[in-house]
């Protein structure tokens, strides 16, 4: 199988829903490749996941180039995209081509994202003509959180104006799709209408090109947290708990290992 390209991933609009995940890990990663997942991203949300943090601002550099390398050792055909996380790319153009290209080498992943709409269009386009390719993510931005909190964006005409505007700019310097989160579902179709390039929703509503989802909050690995959007495909945690609690009763009552479990 060859691996998809941000091209390919661009030629998706208006042709099939594309279906994209986060991924932290290798073993995790083989599995979302197998079952045809075609856009991995390794998000800065292992940060809140996997790593403890309160948000996604603490999560760093080294953190996403370990994570991202595990996940393209596990992956043959998907298109992994990184993000690039908090105050990594912010401050110039040049400390985004630096950080960018550092991650791009160390890790083998064909694409970053980047947070910001109009005003991060600059920066999308240097990285574009640079040989990076970009998937831009406007909206709710979880690393603005300090500004924006957690509520739903483009409420009012203005803000839904704006989010347009971001979509249009992203795609004019080259962003090659466009993460759209927590929005109304209409503003979200309205997006997805007025540009080229595909529109990946997270709570934006049914008429994106595509969604994108974590994958511990599909799995029940999120415990209470739970956004609106979100929909459990599995249960794992309740798995997990009654697995570790059978193995504590097993060996408290001295009934593992078993004879099968022993060497001779």
């Amino acid at each position: 199988m060859k691996t998809l390209t941000p091209r390919a991933i661009t030629a998706m609009k208006g042709v099939e829903k594309i279906a994209a995940l986060t991924a932290y890990d290798y073993r995790t990663a083989r599995i979302m490749d197998a079952a045809g997942i075609p856009l991995i991203l390794v998000g800065d949300s292992v940060g809140t996941t996997l790593l403890g943090y309160a948000n996604t601002l603490s999560v760093t550099l080294a953190d996403m180039i370990r994570h991202a390398a595990a996940v393209v050792r596990g992956v043959q055909r998907a298109l992994v995209a990184v993000d690039m996380p908090f105050m990594t790319y912010q401050a110039s153009i040049a400390q985004a081509l630096r950080n960018g290209g550092l991650v791009i080498q160390r890790t083998g992943c064909q694409a970053l994202k980047i947070e910001g709409g109009e005003f991060r269009a600059p920066t999308i386009a240097a990285l574009v003509q640079n040989g990076i390719p970009v998937l831009a993510h406007i909206g709710l931005t979880p690393q603005s959180i300090q500004v924006l909190g957690t509520r739903v964006q483009g409420r009012s005409d203005a803000a839904a104006r704006q989010l347009i505007a971001d979509a249009r700019a992203v795609e004019a310097a080259g962003a090659f799709a466009v993460v759209v989160e927590t929005v109304p579902a209409a503003l979200g179709a309205e997006v997805t209408a007025a540009v080229k390039i595909p529109v990946i929703g997270i709570g934006a509503g049914p008429g994106c090109d595509g969604q994108i989802l974590v994958i511990n909050d599909i799995l029940g690995l999120s415990g209470d947290f739970r956004p609106k959007f979100v929909k459990p495909y599995a249960d794992l945690g309740a798995q997990i708990t009654a697995a570790v609690s059978a193995y504590q009763a097993d060996v408290q009552n001295a009934t593992y290992p078993g004879p099968e479990h022993s060497y001779e």
